[in-house]
């Protein structure tokens, strides 16, 4: 019975990964038709290929007639652009999980913490990025301070906000019953509401990661190079389109990538949700 199960989820797995390349081939194809076919300009769509080469970062001349040549773009490769804005989103991402556990476990446990700062959390959800980088530009100067504060500003109320609902969602039956075999109030917090609210918790992480990483690129408006966003921001005002949608598609892809490894820890760490 259960590998039955199993051959059936693979072949259902299968079926979609199909789907979802023909669908890639079918807009590639459509891409490269219209490009071939010069049904809009070149500045405006560059080719498939343009874009390819455009990831590639080959080295060529200065100018025309020159030896000297010049590698990458802005003196650097496009996955140094890469890791740049991952370690900024580390450092931003990262600081924000700590703060945001801390901070939203304590507003869930105190019904006062939770009525004396609850609105502030959803103030600074609804704030853009662009609101307040040029504040943080005035505070912290242009370097990776500012980005990294940006980064913390852009997924911080998510962990808490997700953090406060899911220890508030754990049964007060289940804490009691703890508390009557004996169990200390740190080990309740530990081992009961700490792993009840984990789904609730991950939600938030997934949903912050996602946000943190769209602002990648407001982040790095101002002294983003190295940078994926400061490169795409760069090249989009020098007219680079290719370049620019080479780095458009690389933030999509880390996006998914980063939302796939998330749901990944989530399975790994909540192994029960959704078996029960």
């Amino acid at each position: 019975m259960a590998a039955g199960v199993r051959r059936a989820v693979r072949r259902s797995r299968g079926r979609r990964l199909v789907l979802q390349a023909a669908v890639l081939v079918a807009v590639l194809a459509l891409w490269w038709l219209v490009t071939a076919l010069q049904l809009v300009p070149a500045l405006y769509l560059p080719s498939p290929g343009a874009v390819l080469h455009s990831f590639a970062n080959t080295c060529r001349p200065v100018a025309e007639g020159l030896s000297r040549t010049v590698c990458g773009e802005q003196n650097y490769y496009l996955w140094e652009h890469l890791v740049a804005s991952l370690q900024r989103i580390a450092a931003g991402l990262g600081t924000a999980v700590l703060a945001g556990l801390a901070v939203g476990f304590l507003m869930g446990s105190s019904r006062w913490l939770s009525v004396a700062f609850e609105p502030y959390p959803n103030f600074l959800r609804a704030l853009p990025p662009l609101g307040y980088i040029g504040l943080l530009i005035v505070w912290l100067g242009i370097g990776d301070a500012s980005k990294n504060v940006l980064l913390f500003l852009a997924a911080f109320p998510q962990i808490v906000i997700a953090t406060v609902q899911g220890v508030r969602g754990v049964s007060a039956d289940r804490t009691n019953a703890a508390l009557s075999l004996g169990a200390s109030r740190t080990q309740v917090a530990t081992q009961v509401v700490l792993p009840s609210s984990l789904p609730s918790i991950l939600s938030g992480v997934r949903l912050a990661a996602g946000f943190a990483w769209t602002t990648v690129v407001a982040a790095e408006l101002n002294n983003g190079i190295p940078g994926i966003g400061g490169l795409a921001y760069l090249s989009g005002t020098q007219l680079n389109t290719p370049l620019t949608i080479a780095c458009i598609i690389t933030i999509g892809l880390v996006a998914v990538a980063l939302d796939a490894l998330i749901v990944r820890l989530g399975h790994v760490l909540v192994p029960w949700q959704g078996k029960a």
